[in-house]
Parts: C-alpha cells; sequence; structure tokens
C-alpha cells in the first residue's frame, strides 16, 4: 500500500535549515534553538484540549481507572517515559498508569520492524492489559496516522473507554477516531521527518500536563510538593524531610520523628504536625478527605 507522507506538516521540509549542513556548529544549534522555542507557544494553544483530557483522566483515577499510553518509535517511548515516573513521583500503583509500544518490550531500545504498520496488534496488547470502559485511552503519534495507535483506538471505543489523540498534524485519522484531540502544530522539522524532535518535545510537554494534572487533582501534590513521593532511594529519604519541613515550618528533628511515626508517609507527617494529631489520627483525616492534604488539615481546623 503507497502511502503518501507530502501532505503531513512533520514531514515538510523547513526553510530555516535548509542549508544547515554549511553552517558553523554555533550557528547550527542556534537554528535548531530558535526551532525549539516554537514548541512551547503551540502547546499553549492547545490548553484547552489538554485540561478536558486532565479532567477525564482525573475522574477515571477516582473511579478505579487507569491511564493507558500506546505508541510507536518515540511516541512509545515517550509515554513508557512518562508511566515509568508516576510511581516514584506519586506513590501511585504503577498500574495506573501504563506505556504500550510497538513490537513490546525490545521495541524500548531497538526498532522492531512493522510492528507500528500492525492495527491489529494495537488492539491485542490493549487486550492484553484487559482495557475497559473506566480507563483512558491516549495514542501518541506524531503523524496522527499509525496503524498501531489506530488500532488500538478503536478497540477502546469498542470497549467504550474515553479516548485522547496526541499528533503535530492538523487533520489525522487520530484526530477523527478521538473523544478530545490534542494537536501541537510545531511545523516542520529541523531535519525533515525527524519527529523526535520538536513534535518529540511538544508530546513530552503534554505528557507532563497530563499526568501531573491528574495527580494534582487526585490529591497528590500539596501547594507544589509531591507530598506522595515514595522514599526509594537516599535521595528520596531527603527529599521527603525537606518536603515535610516546607510543609509545616517546622525543625529536622520534627519532621524526622513524624515520618518515623508513619511508616516515612509524607503526607500523614504533614498532617500530624499541621494538625497536632498522632499517626492514626491523621491517616483518618487524610481517609475522610479523599488523600487531599490541604482539605484533611481544613477539616480539623
Amino acid at each position: 500500500m503507497k502511502i503518501d507522507l507530502t501532505q503531513l506538516v512533520t514531514e515538510s521540509r523547513n526553510p530555516a535549515s535548509a542549508n544547515i549542513d554549511a553552517l558553523n556548529t554555533v550557528e547550527m544549534l542556534a537554528v535548531i534553538n530558535n526551532e525549539d522555542k516554537q514548541v512551547a507557544l503551540a502547546v499553549e494553544k492547545t490548553l484547552p484540549q489538554i485540561a478536558q483530557s486532565v479532567d477525564l483522566i482525573a475522574t477515571a483515577f477516582r473511579q478505579g481507572g487507569r491511564l493507558i499510553y500506546i505508541g510507536a518509535g518515540t511516541s512509545g517511548r515517550l509515554g513508557i517515559l512518562d508511566a515509568s515516573e508516576c510511581p516514584p513521583t506519586y506513590g501511585s500503583d504503577p498500574s495506573q498508569v501504563i506505556g504500550l509500544i510497538a513490537g513490546g518490550k525490545t521495541a524500548i531500545l531497538k526498532a522492531v520492524e512493522n510492528a507500528e504498520d500492525n492495527r491489529e496488534l494495537g488492539a491485542q496488547d490493549l487486550k492484553e492489559i484487559n482495557f475497559n470502559s473506566t480507563d483512558v485511552l491516549v495514542g501518541i503519534a506524531a503523524s496522527g496516522r499509525t496503524p498501531y495507535v489506530l488500532g488500538a483506538m478503536d478497540y477502546a471505543r469498542s470497549q467504550s473507554g474515553a479516548v485522547i489523540s496526541l499528533s503535530c498534524n492538523p487533520v489525522s485519522a487520530m484526530t477523527q477516531a478521538s473523544d478530545i484531540a490534542i494537536t501541537p502544530i510545531v511545523g516542520a522539522e529541523i531535519v525533515t521527518g525527524s519527529s523526535r524532535m520538536k513534535a518529540g518535545t511538544a508530546q513530552k510537554l503534554v505528557l507532563n500536563m497530563l499526568t501531573t494534572g491528574a495527580m494534582i487533582k487526585t490529591g497528590k501534590v500539596y501547594g507544589n510538593l509531591m507530598v506522595d513521593v515514595e522514599a526509594t532511594n537516599a535521595k528520596l529519604v531527603e527529599r521527603q524531610k525537606n518536603i515535610v519541613i516546607a510543609a509545616t515550618e517546622c525543625d529536622r528533628a520534627t519532621a524526622e520523628a513524624a515520618l518515623a511515626q508513619c511508616n516515612g508517609h509524607c503526607k500523614t507527617a504533614i498532617v500530624m504536625i499541621l494538625t497536632q494529631s498522632d499517626a492514626q489520627q491523621a491517616t483518618d483525616l487524610l481517609d475522610q478527605s479523599n488523600g487531599f492534604t490541604r482539605h484533611a488539615v481544613q477539616v480539623k481546623a
């Protein structure tokens, strides 16, 4: 089957870099940097759609649903990256945000030939994780036409799941197949067709917003502090102490004592100190407040 890429913005030639191979190193990098400056502005134009998506994902989380990212190549790897960072940052269950890539684990490090062209494989990968109506699927592809992703989106709709698309071409099969289409138009790449560059950067910015926004809206952040962070190494143990100190303006000894009493649960330690409660009382206050630290403190007050 012949594929016509000539109409895709992400496959067009960029006049700003037409002679980039003739520039010195600083000039070359300046061209790349100037193009990168456009990415955040392109993402800004999609904030209404990103906000809709965040609210949808947060609602799914509250109902026990999951966020599933699916993509091929760079897009799939970015989804996996974002998903893998959620448990250590927010103490979330590893199954709450999942990243899937065409070709499976092998494709994370090395391209798997033809995997992205298989629609059935996209559907099969969702079947294997028991995708259902409580889940949200985010299909990621710079082109907006990747068959593997489209197959997954079709399957998700057949299961009555919510479907979001993230692509960088204004009109695509993915935008038409989604409930919400996030489409930052970053323009032609510096190296023609190399969508790991501006398109990839735009995708990363959007994914950051989706999970960060949903985690904030489900009580994983107090102020701007990651109060559900898991202390899985020495750096994070220290970060927990600093978070408790920043949130309560207590001294180091008080923070350490509170963390020790609640088995290193940052959020509980904060509520303990701010409400002058013991660990069990703080836990009860958080339960009454659906895990929101600010609400738990206000309930006690």
